[in-house]
């Protein structure tokens, strides 16, 4: 007998009402606690205070900007997210947008406002996003047990990805894994039991069934694209004739996406020479200070076309850390790394140089990461595909470097990057700038590493990149 999963109130519907109520109720939260702030402590310290529709349209200019920093940031997500991962996001949202509004205050006063009143609605912000995100999270585990799912893998084995489910066991509890060749009949009879499929790389023809099936009986369905996937759902519709039809330009960006992608590379380079000019001259002193070393480290790499070129990073390792002529990958605790190295690869600011790179127009803000030429000619061997990340210019931050992991496999890398080539916007651009502040201080995104793993399935981010700068 099909489950009917509305009496155990897991009913899509009641899910988005629930999703929706939930971050209604934080946005309003925080806004009320801005609103009162303003009319109380700040507004009535101005020379022109603002009355009935200035306070109106202040206030809902911060709940405007709150909901769209909160998407940017995935604040809202309580359904996949942990609740540390919610109070982190939802907390970097309400500081960026008090710092916005502060500074938006301040001109609606003109004069500096008060920053006491500010950093006490920050705290209590902070108490009120602390306090949401448990309840929240704890209701939503109450309404929504993990899914019990069953994998299904082919001739590559499903360890890898059965182990990546497991470690989110308040989303997902795996029961079990089967093969394809175990048969469609053997298959359906497993898959009429649990919530929902996870489908491997399996052949096309097996998986259509299985997504046939799993459509017509109402399963949940987690797909695990290829390559040629990733390219076709950026195709566009065609309606020339009575046949649906989809076109793929397969040509990386158009011109006009390359204008306004290269506008805002120096718009948002001049900005941070700006700003962080002063402070990357303080680095690069200390760094001269430290051993009497060089300043910058240089070395070939890889951007659009196979195109080779120099890249510009801080040195946050010993002279000659690579004597031998030798790849030597860091690893935690590397001795090679120098105190001021600690520092700015801990905070990536050894990657602020790469701003001239991308003033050169050798580089683009976000981009796949730029590899030395070696790994490139290497992965190319292993994974053919690998070339197609080339179709755009290599990127200071980008899709695999925020979403991806040091461990993430090249394979997975290569879907990342393509999953932004084939989507790109100046929208997804924007996002991508902002949700690089989010993961700067995270530890998993900076962390070392200890080994290397070779081959098409696990390779770390040391294989790629194959320098100590890294």
């Amino acid at each position: 007998m099909k489950r009917k999963r509305k009496k155990k109130g897991n009913s899509l519907e009641f899910q988005r009402t629930y999703m929706f109520f939930v971050t209604i109720l934080i946005l309003i939260c925080l806004t009320a606690a801005f609103g009162y702030t303003w009319i109380h402590y700040i507004n009535t310290g101005i020379i022109w205070a603002f009355f009935h529709r200035g306070n109106v349209l202040l206030i809902a200019l911060y709940f405007i900007l709150q909901y769209i920093f909160s998407r940017i940031y995935g604040a809202l997500k309580i359904d996949v997210s942990r609740v540390g991962d919610i109070v982190y996001s939802q907390g970097l949202t309400t500081f960026i947008v008090d710092v916005i509004m502060y500074f938006i205050m301040s001109l609606v006063a003109r004069k500096m406002v008060p920053v006491y009143p500010c950093l006490i609605l920050l705290l209590v912000q902070m108490g009120i996003i602390l306090l949401w995100a448990y309840i929240a999270v704890y209701f939503y585990k109450k309404l929504y047990p993990p899914l019990r799912l069953v994998v299904v893998y082919s001739y590559h084995s499903a360890t890898n990805l059965v182990w990546k489910l497991s470690v989110r066991d308040d989303q997902f509890h795996v029961c079990e894994a089967i093969s394809v060749d175990q048969g469609m009949e053997y298959m359906e009879q497993r898959i009429d039991i649990y919530d929902g499929v996870v489908i491997c790389d399996i052949s096309g023809s097996e998986r259509n069934d299985i997504l046939k099936y799993c459509y017509d009986h109402d399963k949940l369905t987690y797909v695990m694209p290829k390559i040629s996937d990733i390219i076709i759902r950026s195709g566009e519709n065609i309606h020339l004739f009575d046949t649906p039809l989809l076109m793929c330009r397969n040509a990386g960006l158009t011109f006009e996406r390359r204008v306004f992608k290269r506008i805002l590379d120096i718009l948002i380079c001049l900005i941070g020479l700006a700003v962080t000019g002063w402070l990357m001259l303080i680095v690069a002193l200390l760094i001269k200070i430290e051993d009497g070393g060089p300043v910058f480290y240089k070395q070939d790499r890889v951007t659009q076309g196979g195109r080779v070129f120099q890249i510009i990073k801080f040195r946050s390792m010993i002279v000659n850390a690579e004597a031998d002529g030798k790849a030597h990958p860091a690893v935690t605790d590397d001795q090679r790394i120098t105190k001021v190295g600690r520092v700015i690869r801990a905070t990536r600011f050894d990657e602020m140089p790469q701003i001239f790179n991308i003033l050169k127009g050798d580089m683009s803000i976000v981009g796949p990461r730029p590899e030395r030429v070696e790994n490139v000619e290497e992965y190319t061997r292993e994974i053919p595909e690998f070339k197609y990340r080339l179709k755009v210019k290599a990127g200071l931050t980008g899709y695999a470097q925020i979403y991806g992991k040091y461990n993430t496999t090249a394979y997975d890398k290569l879907k990342l990057d393509l999953f932004y080539i084939e989507n790109y916007s100046i929208r997804t651009d924007l996002r991508l700038i902002f949700m690089t502040v989010k993961v700067l201080f995270m530890k998993e995104s900076t962390e070392g590493f200890d080994k290397q793993i070779k081959g098409n399935t696990e390779v770390n981010e040391n294989s790629a990149s194959g320098t100590p700068e890294d």
